[in-house]
């Protein structure tokens, strides 16, 4: 399908004493409390009960977003008036490279500035040993011939036109997220722990691999084994010191880790993480479980980071390792990572009592300033929420050229990409038209009871016009374009 369519490193463990820091009192209903001005400089209130009692309530966002969403009448993509969308690509159809099909499980994604005010979208393929489309394996691009994983490669024209589609990495297993690196390359990250032998396997799994979108050959595939081997979900850079932050996404006890990545060669460019570096976990005394933490706008001094006694987890998962008496700090879900002024925020999609959690909650977002060495809790949504709308379960995350957030929803029911304006307004960006029935179960729907597949890897052109956005199930990339705000 053509056209657009309508509708300073501190390497050391600290030592100094927890302060909670005192903030505003907040009801668990709201949305968020009150962040300053660091980071993206922005301020959150207001109840997604109230912003979200209904359809025609989220419709009536339009004053604080870009109003209600109108209809796709090809069905694939709800937008609002004055927004268009492109199809670049859907699973199953030939990449232009001739290499094999489009692969399967379109997940975490990023855009980078070319030459000739081209676009290079790089795009990962959460695709486990018997996914239904694999990524095709290339000579000398495939870590694993076994790994049925891994990314490919979108090169746009300044017309948004896709000029070549190729694989930019194979052989690897469950590519979820990863981030961007400031010299302009994607850190792809497996999230599985998933070891030779196990699954087919030929090789050990749950790597960091970098990724050149341009010119794919250039990093190759090859494990950025310091980083640590655990099931990673997504990674973030300090623009400034270099130091990589690393969400662990683990679904059952034991929950996954904050992680810190302290590079040899901080900033040195492509290939500069192969150099090696020391990895860190975050430790908050006195909270050995972020669940637990209800309240939006507590923030906690004086956080610690402590050195992985073996990041290859060559016999233990590093989330079950001895970190002292003092322990360390785990959450459930940990998923979206994303580097916004001079802090980093981290996602906990959900958390479940059932599943082991200290306390129950629908997702929260999570704010860490390394130079106060503070973390602030600024996001917490629902759990009173209505599952057909937005606000439950958020993934990937990304800043808005309006300066606000713009988040991935992996829940139940309809699915959303949806916006947090400068004011602290939650409104929805995009729905996924396409319900997903009997014909591709591998979703769980069906004609009485559909599904539909969730968002992944939102990203923006470097100029800010286009929104790209991944649904997952059955794999698509979009690109967005209207009247954005800036």
């Amino acid at each position: 399908m053509s056209g657009f369519g309508m509708p300073e490193i501190d390497g050391s463990p600290t030592t100094a004493p927890l302060k909670a820091v005192d903030r505003s009192p907040a009801s668990r209903r709201q949305v968020l409390a009150r962040t300053g001005a660091l980071g993206v400089g922005i301020a959150f209130t207001g109840a997604l009960s109230e912003l979200f009692a209904g359809t025609a309530a989220a419709q009536e966002l339009g004053h604080s977003g870009y109003g209600p969403l109108i209809p796709d009448p090809k069905g694939l993509l709800d937008l609002p008036k004055g927004f268009r969308y492109r199809v670049l690509s859907r699973e199953g159809d030939p990449l232009r490279s001739g290499e094999g099909p489009v692969p399967s499980n379109h997940d975490g994604m990023e855009a980078f500035a070319g030459r000739h005010g081209r676009v290079h979208l790089v795009r990962n393929h959460e695709n486990r040993n018997t996914p239904r489309i694999p990524v095709p394996t290339v000579k000398g691009l495939t870590y694993d011939p076994m790994g049925k994983g891994g990314c490919t490669s979108l090169t746009l024209d300044r017309d948004g036109d896709v000029l070549t589609e190729r694989v930019a990495i194979a052989g690897t297993a469950v590519n979820c997220a990863g981030g961007p690196t400031p010299w302009g390359t994607w850190l792809t990250c497996e999230e599985t722990e998933d070891k030779a032998g196990t699954n087919g396997y030929t090789k050990d799994h749950g790597f960091v691999f970098e990724v050149d979108g341009a010119d794919p050959h250039r990093t190759g595939a090859v494990p950025l084994t310091a980083m640590g081997r655990f099931q990673h979900e997504a990674v973030a850079v300090d623009p400034k010191s270099g130091i990589v932050y690393e969400t662990e996404d683990a679904f059952l006890e034991p929950f996954g880790l904050f992680y810190r990545f302290l590079p040899r060669r901080p900033l040195g460019g492509v290939g500069s993480l192969r150099a090696g570096g020391r990895l860190q976990a975050m430790r908050v005394p006195g909270v050995p479980d972020l669940s637990s933490i209800q309240q939006p706008g507590a923030a906690f001094d004086g956080v610690e980071w402590v050195d992985v006694p073996d990041p290859l987890a060559a016999q233990t998962p590093v989330r079950l390792q001895d970190f002292g008496r003092k322990g360390i700090t785990h959450a459930q879900k940990l998923e979206g990572c994303y580097w916004g002024g001079r802090c980093v925020y981290f996602v906990s999609s959900f958390a479940r009592a059932g599943d082991g959690s200290a306390a129950t909650h629908f997702g929260q977002i999570w704010r860490y300033d390394p130079g106060a060495r503070r973390l602030t809790l600024v996001i917490v949504f629902g759990p009173d929420t209505d599952i057909q709308l937005p606000g439950e379960s958020p993934d990937n995350i990304c800043l808005a050229p309006s300066g606000g957030l713009m988040v991935c929803e992996d829940g139940d029911g309809a699915q959303h990409v949806y916006g947090v304006t400068r004011g602290g307004e939650v409104y929805a960006m995009a729905r996924n038209a396409h319900a997903i029935t009997s014909a591709a179960a591998a979703a769980g729907g069906t004609e009485s009871a559909p599904e539909w597949g969730e968002f992944a890897g939102v990203t923006f052109s470097p100029d800010g016009r286009t929104m790209y956005v991944n649904c997952y199930t059955p794999g698509t990339t979009f690109a967005v374009r209207g009247p954005w705000k800036r």
